[in-house]
Order: C-alpha cells, then structure tokens, then sequence
C-alpha cells in the first residue's frame, strides 16, 4: 500500500501490520483478486444510479446532477473506540440542546459571561420569534450531525456541529446497503453493528416529540423544498423509509390552528413536520415574505404548540462556527464536566489579536465563514495561490467577524482502492444523533467522508470529495 507521510492511518498505524480492528478485513483483502475488486467497484456504482443516489451541484450553468464518489473499502471502528466516541457526541449534543434552551429562556450563560452577548445578539441565526418558546419535551435538536475528525490513535475531535437540517444519512444506509450486496461474506466473517433501523429509530423519536395536541400514533410529514434541492433524495427516501408523507409548501395550509396536507379525502392535521426548508423559507409572514417554499403561518401554530417542527427554528445559531469556539465553555456550563470530545483550536477573527495573527499565517490557515457549510466560502491555506489568499485576505478584513480560523489538521487516513492498489486519503465522520424527551440514540457508526484526491483534506461531496461505509465492530 502507498504510504503517507506524517499523517495517521487507522488501518495500518505506524507500522507495517495492520491494527487490531483492521486484522479480519487485511486478510480477507489481501487474499482478493484487485481484478475483481475493480469490477465491484464498477457494480456499486450501477447501483447507485440505478437507485438515483444523487445530489445537485449549485453554481454550475449545466445541469450538474451527480452521483457521490463511493469507495467499497470499509472505515473500520473498535467496538472500544466507538463507545469513547459515543460518550463524548452525547455529552455535546445535550449541552448544545441546553444551550440554546437557555439563549431563548433566561440567558444565563450570557449573564455569567462565558459567552459573548453580541455573539447571540448580533447573530443573523438568532431568532427573536423563538425567545420564550419551549419545543415539546423541550428538545430543539431532534437530530444532529456532529463532524469528527481524527488526528491519532486515540485523538477524537469533534470539527463542526450540524444542529439545523444535518445530510447524509441516506448516504450512510446507502453505503451500507451497497456493501451487503456486493460482499455478504464479509458481513459473515467480521461483526459489524448493523445501522439499518435508524428510519425506524428516527420515526420512534420524532413521534415522542408530538404536541400536547396529538391525538393517537403522531402523524409525521417531510417537508422538502423540491426536486431541485441538493439533498432531495434524501428528503423522499427518508419519507419512504419511515412510512411518513413527503410534502412541499403548497401541499400545506392552515386548518383549525393546525398545520394540515392536502389528501385525496381533504386536508388531515400534520403532528410532527420534519423540515428541510431553512428557517428564512420557513414562514412568509414571519420571515421572508417572497419564500415559495414554506407554510404562511406555520410560526404561529408552533408556537401555540399546533405542531412539532424538527429541528426547531433558531437551532442555527448552535452551528454557528464563532459559538462553535465556546463549546468548550458551553459543556461545561451545562453538564459540570470537561468536555469528552475536544475542540480544534480556533482563532476568532472578530478579536484585534486573533486577526492580526490570522493575516499573518493565511497560507498557513484553513479560513471559514461563520455560516458557512458544504466547503464553500473557506480558504485551505496550503493548497491556495497567492492570488486566491490575497483575495481571501481582502474579504477578511472587510468583514472579519464573518470568518474563523483553524490550523491545518492531520487528518487520519484510511485506504481507498485506486487503479494501482490501496492508497491513503483523508477522512473524517459525521455520526448521526436522534434526540428524544427519554433518549438519545446514537447510529453506530456515520457517514465517512473521504477526500478522493491524493493530499486533499476537503472531504465534502460539493468538492469532490466521496463516501464510505463506517463499520462499528461489535465486542
């Protein structure tokens, strides 16, 4: 296999025999012919496009559907390893779900001064229509994806929270699905914790966050922008898989003081509207009022507790990258223990001295919008031109407080299968969260996204980055 340089690879380690978790899958790989493993990798494409596994490339003057990259050898995770990881997205995923109780309740984190009060009050994600506002169960993050990237045998750190309307876990079964098709024996041969219940989980855990007003089984509804939308084949096999229906914003009124889908027998009242509409499309009277794509008045009935929106409004504020630099501070304050996953060293460009630094050590620096997401508006300083960090430093000190900074990490490795045999490329995991009022669920495993290009650390499918299938080993 190719080896990379100073990096850490999660199957073969420091070494030249592979790690514990790698041992099972290094035998049976190592006895295939690469022949038939090219071919297999042919095959899964086929699958995915006849299963029309696609997402859509904004930006682009063509039509620019496409399928994501996959590659067929497995990320592999100690059933030890995992139940460390697990521990630490759980105690996060509570305190973010804390934190933004508190933003829009009492603020208390703001009065005993471990957060800014202008990083929440000037806050675009900040929503005034949330403030006194409490969700069923008081849960505002019913699912949330949390970026783990990993830089040593056992350094964990989480990259990046996904508290608004986090992607790819039809990818992540997908993947799965896929893998079980080509190779049942390797599912015979290796234990691996199975992930194909999280529709099920996801349905359980949305219908324990109905209203007050639900009568009977919760009835749960997708609410997708449309076809067009990047992640729409998510939204309609979600829906699929969970036995909910799959609604746009004209398939919804308000009925009673209800929130209510068009039907062959009427208009029937919706309990739970998992939406993947953004807050500003949410509601044209209470945000933009020329969006197509949300419910007039749906606001409203939320807030008299007519429906359950997942996630809730205003979560965005938790993604926020400057808010993601106290999260530190933010576990803390709502758990009382030190937080399991650390953070990535961040320098805020909205301080005089974090700014200065940061302009001084661009091409050293990876530079990301606040708000940003999907790898767009970031500049990776090692692998940027001259020309592209002097723009980049231009619009920094336009608007620094749009922008943080992190240093380049030694993102793990983990093999992918090239023309010439294995080679390493860059990864890093996005498990997915299931919070309900009497539990958090946690899928083993994620969505691994790997950096395809030989040196490339921009792992996002928007970039042409890929996927693999993350394997939780059982005990």
């Amino acid at each position: 296999m190719e080896q990379a340089c100073s990096f850490f690879d999660e199957m073969m380690g420091d070494g030249d025999a592979p790690r514990e978790p790698y041992r099972d899958y290094q035998d049976w790989v190592g006895a295939e012919d690469p022949a038939r493993l090219r071919k297999k990798t042919v095959e899964a494409e086929v699958f995915f496009r006849r299963a029309g596994i696609t997402f859509n490339v904004y930006g682009r003057e063509e039509a620019a559907e496409r399928l994501i990259p996959f590659d067929i050898v497995p990320r592999i995770i100690s059933a030890r390893e995992w139940a460390r990881l697990s521990r630490g997205i759980e105690q996060r995923v509570r305190a973010i779900n804390a934190f933004l109780h508190d933003i829009y309740h009492r603020q208390e984190i703001l009065r005993a001064g471990r957060v800014p009060i202008e990083l929440i009050a000037e806050n675009e994600a900040f929503l005034p229509q949330m403030i006194g506002v409490s969700p069923p169960g008081n849960i505002y993050t019913h699912i949330v994806g949390v970026d783990i990237v990993r830089t040593g045998e056992h350094q964990f750190m989480a990259l990046e929270d996904n508290a608004r309307t986090p992607s790819g876990v039809s990818y992540m079964l997908e993947n799965r699905e896929t893998m079980l098709q080509m190779f049942p024996e390797l599912f015979t041969r290796i234990r691996v914790q199975p992930v194909s219940d999280y529709p099920k989980s996801l349905r359980r855990s949305l219908g324990a966050c109905g209203p007050e007003v639900c009568d009977g089984r919760p009835v749960v509804a997708v609410l997708t922008p449309g076809i067009h939308n990047s992640a729409y084949f998510e939204h309609s096999f979600l829906a699929d898989q969970m036995g909910a229906e799959l609604v746009e914003g004209h398939d919804l009124r308000i009925v009673d003081g209800r929130v209510a889908m068009r039907t062959t027998r009427g208009f029937t009242p919706i309990d739970v509207l998992y939406r993947r509409v953004d807050d500003d499309f949410l509601d044209p009277l209470n945000f933009r009022p020329d969006s197509l794509l949300g419910v007039p008045g749906v606001m409203d009935v939320y807030r008299s507790g007519g429906v359950t929106i997942a996630n809730a409004p205003g979560t965005g504020i938790a993604d926020d990258k400057a808010i993601y630099s106290y999260m530190p501070e933010i576990v803390e304050f709502y758990t009382g223990e030190k937080a399991i996953l650390e953070n990535v060293p961040t320098w805020r460009c909205s301080e005089p001295d974090a700014l200065h630094f940061v302009l001084e050590h661009l091409a050293e620096l990876v530079v990301k919008e606040v708000h940003g997401s999907g790898g767009y508006g970031m500049l990776v300083g090692p692998a940027a031109s001259k020309k592209e960090i002097a723009a980049f430093r231009a619009k920094l000190k336009a608007r620094p407080a749009n922008y943080i900074a992190q240093p380049t990490l030694s993102l793990s490795t983990v093999p992918v299968l090239t023309k010439a045999g294995l080679a390493p490329r860059h990864v890093d995991l996005r498990p997915f969260v299931l919070v309900a009022p009497d539990r958090i669920d946690i899928t083993p495993g994620g969505l691994t996204r790997v950096a395809l290009k030989k040196g490339s650390l921009v792992v996002n499918s928007s970039q042409g980055g890929g996927t693999k299938d993350t394997w939780v080993l059982e005990e």
